[in-house]
């Protein structure tokens, strides 16, 4: 789910063709495997399509060629970080809600989002607002790593959220 709604909101933004989101999993146990059909759901709800995901393992390469990695759980984190070869690419796991005003400046341990695969559509429905919430701050610290300013109107209405 965090790749289609974070692919989505850099789309809307207008960087589009300057990032690119993708997701794997720390592990093989899952690829090949499609979407779990209740995040299929809750994305298609507003229209995220997911119908051409397929799941697929965390590549070491990729430590060297991605510039952000987000984590979503603690287990991930941790994984990440340990598998990371050098302290360059360990600086570039970041937890996801590590982006979200909610979580940020609270401990990693406190940032994950469970994953939903055990519970029901509420837990998806649950994990699509922690995603959501850490959205935002993911495209501000994309824009300002690409020195890319926010749009004059965007830069209002945050101004005016923040004031009220």
């Amino acid at each position: 789910m965090a790749e289609m709604i974070l692919g989505a909101a850099f789309e809307a933004e207008g960087l589009g063709l300057d990032v690119t989101v993708d997701s794997a999993g720390t592990t093989g146990y899952e690829a090949g495997r499609p979407i779990d059909p209740r995040a299929a759901r809750r994305l298609a709800e507003t229209h995220l399509g997911s119908e051409h995901h397929v799941a697929r393992a965390w590549q070491a390469g990729w430590f060297r060629e991605r510039d952000l990695i987000l984590a979503l759980d603690v287990d991930h984190y941790a994984w990440l970080r340990d598998a990371a070869p050098d302290a360059h690419a360990m600086n570039k796991v970041r937890m996801l809600r590590s982006f979200d005003h909610a979580a940020a400046g609270s401990d990693p341990l406190d940032q994950g989002i469970e994953d939903p695969w055990y519970g029901g559509h509420a837990d998806f429905d649950a994990v699509w607002e922690q995603i959501r919430g850490a959205v935002p701050g993911v495209v501000a610290h994309v824009r300002t790593v690409l020195g890319q300013a926010a749009p004059r109107q965007q830069l209002m209405q945050q101004q005016v959220r923040s004031i009220s």
